[in-house]
């Protein structure tokens, strides 16, 4: 794992940094690709093809018991536990039907709060406010949940959290993160959709014990938050555009590309292609 790990990012940092990082051998990492460009015959070749293309015809609804009959009725023997191995190396999901929603109160409820960040996103101007959002990454295991909580003045990524689960504690522990490193005055805006993550009583809870002023997207509305949704956007682009092969090497990869990556070197064109650490920097300094 942690030799794909670095196969993967050694075109973005030196091969014995990663090496060093992860605690593994380089020789031990040459021997890892030799072994993997020798494996050239793969038994499921053909199946993981029709698997692909009948998932792709089904517009990607099929889940393992229609894929299982499809597979079968174009003549491929094969069984449930099979099936289910290749979706889970391929990435493949089917859409559920039915699943229980947590509703969102209705508008005007007094678990919504108003949009006072009224986009307002100019960096380093304006009231002091972080962004939140939650994300899905594809990984060949399922979805792992991301979430970030973003400075609008400096487009820094100050927290984040990843899970298999999507409940409130992911967004508790993002913001928790974020203060930890980051803590503010009171009266700071922390502003986000309406997903049902953000209106819990834990979170809400959470806000106002550090005198943090919460802030709502208005109803489908996603430019209300679009500091958050150009972050992700970016990160789906550059980082996590195929599918991990599991939740793991994603959070290492998400973890890389904050850190490693996005925080303290890329430029960013809202900073004048300055990378946030950078530009926070400068704020500090002209402060």
């Amino acid at each position: 794992m942690r030799y794909a790990f670095v196969a993967r990012h050694r075109t973005r940092y030196p091969t014995r940094v990663l090496c060093r990082v992860l605690g593994v051998s380089v020789s031990g990492f040459h021997d890892y690709l030799h072994r993997q460009s020798a494996r050239t015959d793969d038994a499921d070749a053909v199946l993981r093809t029709e698997l692909r293309a009948i998932h792709a015809a089904s517009n990607r609804n099929y889940g393992r018991h229609r894929l299982v009959s499809a597979l079968r009725a174009r003549n491929h023997p094969v069984g449930h536990k099979r099936v289910a191995r290749l979706m889970a190396e391929e990435g493949i999901q089917g859409k559920i039907k039915g699943r229980f929603r947590r509703k969102a109160p209705a508008a005007g409820s007094a678990q919504l709060a108003p949009n006072l960040l009224d986009r307002q996103f100019t960096p380093g101007t304006g009231p002091s406010a972080w962004v939140g959002d939650i994300t899905y990454v594809a990984t060949r295991q399922g979805w792992l949940h991301l979430a970030v909580v973003i400075s609008v003045q400096t487009r820094q990524v100050l927290g984040y959290s990843v899970s298999k689960r999507l409940t409130e504690g992911l967004v508790v522990k993002a913001f928790a993160n974020a203060w930890a490193l980051h803590p503010q005055r009171p009266g700071l805006i922390f502003h986000s959709d309406r997903g049902g993550q953000y209106w819990g009583n834990e979170f809400r809870q959470l806000l106002q014990s550090h005198g943090v002023v919460q802030s709502m997207s208005r109803p489908g509305n996603c430019w209300d938050n679009a500091v958050a949704e150009s972050f992700f956007a970016t990160f789906k682009t550059e980082e996590a555009a195929e599918p991990y092969a599991s939740r793991q090497q994603a959070s290492q990869s998400i973890a890389a590309y904050i850190h490693g990556f996005y925080n303290p070197a890329r430029l960013h064109s809202a900073l004048g292609y300055h990378s946030p650490n950078n530009y926070a920097r400068q704020l500090r300094t002209a402060a």
